[in-house]
């Protein structure tokens, strides 16, 4: 896939996650389909700190100076650390989209970068800069996928009437 393709993808998915996340009444965004698992309120905690603080800030590492370490990152840790479960939800949504915005136009000013520039992590190897960024298109797909999975799951879980006539989940 081209640089552009992957930019375009990232862009659309902008509409999906709007789509899919607007709309949520308190009672959907903070069920659980189990305890250990997070909420739709923790997932778009997560999507917001992710765009700002990963994919964006270690692609734009490595575009630019890939002999540099990569900052840290504790996508897991920062449910607790920075309180997820206080935040409010729609604010935290159009964050989110506002940098997914943000993201879009940067990314569309490094068209013509370096994307082959290569960072050597001691335990991954080589990781070049279009790596990152197609693992940040993947990493929209597989939130995607759980959101619809937990949309599903909620809409089972709340009605009495039988779901086998739509099809097998």
């Amino acid at each position: 896939m081209t640089i552009t393709g992957i930019i375009d993808k990232l862009e659309n998915n902008k509409q999906v996650f709007k789509s899919l996340l607007f709309d949520k009444v308190e009672q959907e965004y903070l069920w659980r389909p189990k305890p250990e698992k997070w909420n739709i309120l923790e997932i778009v905690c997560h999507l917001l700190d992710e765009e700002r603080e990963d994919f964006k800030v270690r692609t734009r590492s490595v575009l630019e100076t890939p002999l540099k370490d990569l900052p840290a990152i504790n996508p897991e840790g920062w449910v607790l650390e920075r309180d997820y479960a206080s935040k409010s939800y729609i604010e935290t949504l159009e964050e989110f989209l506002v940098e997914r915005d943000k993201s879009i136009s940067w990314l569309k000013g490094q068209i013509d970068a370096n994307w082959q520039n290569v960072y050597k992590h001691q335990i991954l190897g080589n990781m070049s800069a279009k790596l990152f960024l197609t693992n940040w298109l993947a990493h929209d797909y597989l939130h995607i996928r759980q959101i619809l999975r937990y949309n599903y799951n909620y809409l089972k879980e709340t009605t009495t009437l039988d779901l086998q006539y739509a099809g097998n989940w």
